[in-house]
């Protein structure tokens, strides 16, 4: 399997798709124009948000999107003191473990280390996933809805 990650501000063409996406994998029905939202107003030349699509380059003549990640100001957690976030992480379950969401994480440190952030944040309730890409726990996020989650961080190089 051929994959690879493209910058949505780069390939505009997909917009409708990766909004249709992000939903399907991250969003309720209370907040699907969060990301419609968040994605058709991506395209700004501002640092923040970013979104990238994980694609197969041999499923058809256009590629087909199998995963998806973004680089936000802050992923609806108590720590607004802290940015950027990686976000909205997801590999299609038939293309796990082969390197994709590698592909993403490292593309969206890259991206948060040219926009001259020092440190990538994420929160997350997954254990022992981020931590094989270099994330260090360090502390609680409280969210709006009341749960909370485990926040991350990665030092970025300058």
């Amino acid at each position: 399997i051929k994959m690879k990650v493209i910058h949505l501000r780069e390939h505009p063409e997909y917009l409708q798709e990766a909004i249709a996406y992000f939903q399907s994998k991250w969003a309720s029905p209370a907040s699907m124009k969060v990301y419609e939202d968040s994605l058709t107003h991506s395209f700004a030349d501002t640092d923040l948000p970013q979104w990238f699509l994980l694609v197969d380059n041999q499923a058809a003549a256009v590629p087909s999107i199998i995963g998806c990640g973004g680089l936000i100001t802050n992923d609806f957690i108590s720590r607004m003191d802290l940015m950027p976030w990686l976000c909205a992480l997801y590999v299609d379950p038939h293309y796990r473990r082969q390197g994709g969401a590698r592909l993403l994480i490292d593309t969206i440190k890259q991206s948060a280390a040219t926009a001259g952030f020092s440190t990538l944040y994420l929160c997350t309730d997954l254990v022992s996933f981020y931590e094989k890409f270099g994330f260090e726990l360090m502390g609680t996020g409280y969210h709006p809805w009341g749960e909370e989650s485990m926040i991350y961080r990665y030092p970025l190089q300058k």
